[in-house]
């Protein structure tokens, strides 16, 4: 840190002698203004690597972003982010705006499934006792009995038919269905975590790669409906421990880049923008500002000293268990989200506040967000582009959510005045 800070001197100190004739005035003082360009040019003297974790605090201070304190970030979060839905909004904006100003083209992921057909092996029949001769007429698949015992019968369960589709990026795709209706099973084949044991056939591609040639488990991120988590551990522990497992990913490369091509144009950053950019794309870091961040989006920043808990230890209440479950995820770098039912256990009010939210990363990242509901409130369905309407393994409609009303209608149901669209196609594939 010393060697950082004589480096700073140094190369302020530089730039001031080299300088003082441009910045004077009549007075000989320097205004804000000029002070903060001083300092803008200070720190493009130095190193690469150094530049990357350095940035501006108001007023005009030059820090490590890896040597922010707890009451640094929380000053820095409570400052930008007064009314989580807009502040949040307005911020992505600036970010996305720091990044077009320069031409670069954030990556993206399209997510294409062809006739998928998933198939499991289900015993059907009464049970018999699991003797070595039952064990091995189960797996003979023969309905047979022996000393009176009948022994299940093997036959084949179609969990998925023929399903074929495209989650394009940028957008919002809502899958919906009733229970048992394949939609788990969907997720978990687009995300690459099925059981080995399904018989899977058809295709699923990540821009155009199958599975098989790339690891998906670093593109994507299941986000399941079950929430396992450890319970003696903090909230705000449970998602720094996840944000280190998973890495910056590809921020740092971005960040490289962008500020290269800022220096190049003579463009300034903004110091809040710069500073939050820099501080998620550090490594090594054991608390990041991108947990501060996901705790306030999520409104678990009330409750992050509070330890997760489990069936022996009291802890946060189940709503905020599924939040922290979709937490874990959102921390990494991971854009491509396959998100199952985490509206359980939520109020329509908090599960609309998070869906905006996303939506938001959505827009402004370019990221790929397949999320299944059971049924959403009429202003939460509303923030969805496309729809997958799941009906017993088969897809019934896949397409804009803006065009789903006509699609029925066109096949003999019509939505009923002052009924919500949500309601009315649970009804319908029921």
């Amino acid at each position: 840190m010393e060697t950082l800070s004589r480096s700073l001197s140094k190369s302020l100190g530089e730039f001031l002698t080299s300088s003082s004739n441009h910045f004077s005035r009549r007075s000989g003082s320097i205004d804000d203004h000029d002070e903060e360009a001083l300092k803008w040019a200070a720190l493009e003297k130095l190193s690469t690597f150094t530049r990357l974790r350095t940035t501006i605090i108001q007023p005009h201070d030059l820090v490590d972003v890896t040597k922010l304190g707890v009451d640094d970030r929380q000053k820095f979060i409570d400052s930008i982010f007064k009314v989580t839905e807009e502040d949040n909004e307005k911020f992505l904006k600036k970010l996305r705006k720091r990044i077009d100003r320069v031409g670069i083209k954030l990556p993206t992921v399209e997510v294409r499934f062809e006739k998928l057909t998933i198939e499991a092996d289900c015993h059907i029949g009464k049970r018999a006792l699991p003797t070595l001769p039952n064990v091995a007429l189960n797996i003979a698949g023969r309905g047979l009995s022996l000393f009176g015992f009948n022994f299940a019968k093997t036959t084949k369960l179609t969990i998925l038919r023929d399903a074929s589709g495209i989650i394009k990026p940028s957008r919002m795709t809502l899958l919906l269905g009733p229970p048992s209706s394949g939609k788990t099973t969907l997720l978990l084949a687009l995300a690459g975590k099925l059981d080995p044991s399904l018989k899977v056939t058809g295709r699923v591609t990540y821009n155009g790669y199958g599975l098989g040639e790339i690891i998906p488990q670093k593109t994507s991120a299941y986000i399941s409906q079950n929430d396992v988590h450890i319970g003696v551990m903090t909230v705000q522990e449970t998602l720094d421990f996840s944000a280190r497992c998973q890495g910056i990913g590809t921020r740092y490369d971005l960040l490289s880049e962008l500020v290269r091509r800022e220096k190049d144009a003579g463009i300034l950053p903004e110091p809040e923008v710069d500073l939050f950019m820099k501080s998620i794309a550090a490594e090594n870091v054991k608390s990041s500002l991108i947990t501060d961040y996901t705790l306030k989006i999520l409104g678990l920043d009330i409750c992050k000293d509070t330890v997760v808990g489990d069936e022996m230890i009291r802890g946060i209440s189940g709503g905020q268990k599924k939040r922290v479950t979709t937490g874990e995820m959102i921390v990494g770098p991971t854009k491509t989200l396959f998100m199952d039912e985490i509206s359980t256990g939520l109020d329509s009010s908090t599960t609309y506040q998070i869906v905006k939210c996303l939506k938001e990363m959505v827009r402004f990242t370019d990221a790929t967000v397949l999320m299944s509901l059971l049924q959403p409130a009429p202003e939460t369905f509303e923030l969805f582009d496309d729809i997958i309407l799941l009906s017993e393994g088969q897809i019934v409609y896949q397409g804009p959510r803006d065009h789903i009303l006509s699609f029925f209608e066109t096949c003999g149901f019509k939505c009923p005045e002052r009924k919500g669209t949500a309601d009315f196609l649970q009804e319908v594939y029921i």
